[in-house]
């Protein structure tokens, strides 16, 4: 077949279909219409498919008999953000937006299943799409779509993720890490309130979090090696109630971001150290909890990314391809790990020309509708390379 102008035929439906999920987004574990969507298309196409989960859908096309089995990704539930574009179909639930880019993913693999269906007398084994709900929150849609079985013949899981700091028409599979683990770090500093003019009398709890908060930052950049990544940071810091009360109560949340189980380990550990002995030098007390999200790193698999690597340089010139740095974003794609080894492709969205390259999550993220096309394609020829 010729992927790209299979691909190109489809482009006003897939748009269509992208704006109408981005118009009227659903945040994780509530996407109730955007699943019906799915279904009713899947319902005309006359595609087989399972509801694991609630929300979610599993569409299955099965090509000659035998053959391998691949799974395609895509995600669909938006975030909690307030939508700040200009959009002619801007998100009509205001506080809900897709401000990371899956409408994009669910059309591209919508698209991408249309095109393997209308050819899959063309190709051995079976390509299964997974709809996922829930990858912004926990409970992972992932872990749902794992555990419901559906997936276990797959031997291998492509994903992919638009990026508004790419260029449209480029497109990263590199081999290794991908996505970061996380872990929650939840530490409360007990001290002594008291009066602001008389502090002596008091155990000020705000002075030693912010010693606390001093120290951690010492983790990576002392106790890390370089080859063995990790990032800690604090987003909140909650002390006291009034301008002339010493606090006798703080509490601070961040995160860890890691790649390997001896990173987390050594973190975990470290945090537990800093916090309480440098509470315990300022007269007061530290509990700590730091917690492993469960959503391990994204490792591509080296062979996948070979293969894809070609694909990539087939379908769209090797000019095409692209390194991109490490992340420490986090990703529940990894919860696919457990059944086969994972690739995960990172699509150039960003046109510099017509708008700004908003990050994502960002109320003001938009992205370049051509990635559409890149994605659906890179979908379609990455299962016909495997099942080759």
């Amino acid at each position: 077949m010729d992927i790209l102008s299979e691909v190109a035929a489809l482009h006003d439906s897939t748009v269509e279909l992208r704006r109408t999920i981005h118009r009227y987004p659903e945040l994780s574990g509530k996407e109730f219409a955007t699943t019906e969507l799915i279904v009713s298309e899947l319902e005309k196409l006359g595609v087989d498919y399972v509801r694991p989960a609630p929300t979610g859908v599993i569409a299955v096309i099965e090509g000659n008999s035998g053959g391998k089995v691949i799974g395609l990704r895509a995600d669909m539930d938006a975030l909690p953000v307030a939508e700040e574009t200009e959009l002619l179909f801007k998100s009509v639930n205001y506080g809900v937006m897709h401000a990371c880019g899956h409408d994009a993913h669910t059309a591209s693999l919508m698209a991408a299943l249309r095109v393997l269906n209308k050819h899959k007398a063309e190709f051995d084994g079976t390509v299964k799409f997974i709809f996922q709900p829930s990858e912004e929150f926990l409970p992972s849609g992932a872990e749902s779509m794992v555990k419901s079985g559906a997936l276990d013949d797959c031997q291998a899981i492509a994903g992919i993720h638009v990026k508004s700091d790419m260029p449209v028409g480029k497109i990263s599979v590199q081999p290794g890490p991908r996505m970061a683990a996380s872990a929650g770090i939840d530490i409360t500093i007990k001290g002594l309130a008291g009066h602001g003019g008389n502090p002596s009398t008091a155990v000020d709890a705000t002075v030693a979090a912010a010693a606390v908060l001093m120290g951690l930052q010492t983790i990576v950049s002392r106790e890390l090696s370089l080859d063995n990544m990790a990032v800690v940071s604090i987003g909140t810091f909650n002390s006291g109630t009034a301008r002339n009360v010493i606090s006798g109560n703080a509490v601070l949340s961040g995160t860890c971001r890691y790649y390997s189980e001896e990173a987390v380990e050594h973190v975990i550990k470290a945090v537990e150290r800093i916090a309480r002995n440098t509470a315990a030098a300022f007269r007061a007390e530290a509990e700590v909890s730091v917690v492993p999200s469960g959503c391990k790193a994204v490792i591509n698999d080296v062979a996948l990314s070979a293969m894809a690597e070609k694909s990539v340089a087939e379908l769209f010139g090797i000019g095409a391809l692209a390194m991109y740095p490490i992340s420490g974003l986090n990703e529940d794609f990894s919860k696919y790990q457990s059944i086969c080894p994972l690739l995960y492709a990172l699509v150039g969205a960003a046109n510099n020309d017509r708008f700004e390259p908003y990050p994502l999550h960002s109320p003001k993220f938009m992205l370049d509708e051509r990635c559409l096309d890149y994605a659906a394609g890179l979908f379609v020829k990455l299962a016909m390379d495997f099942l080759k």
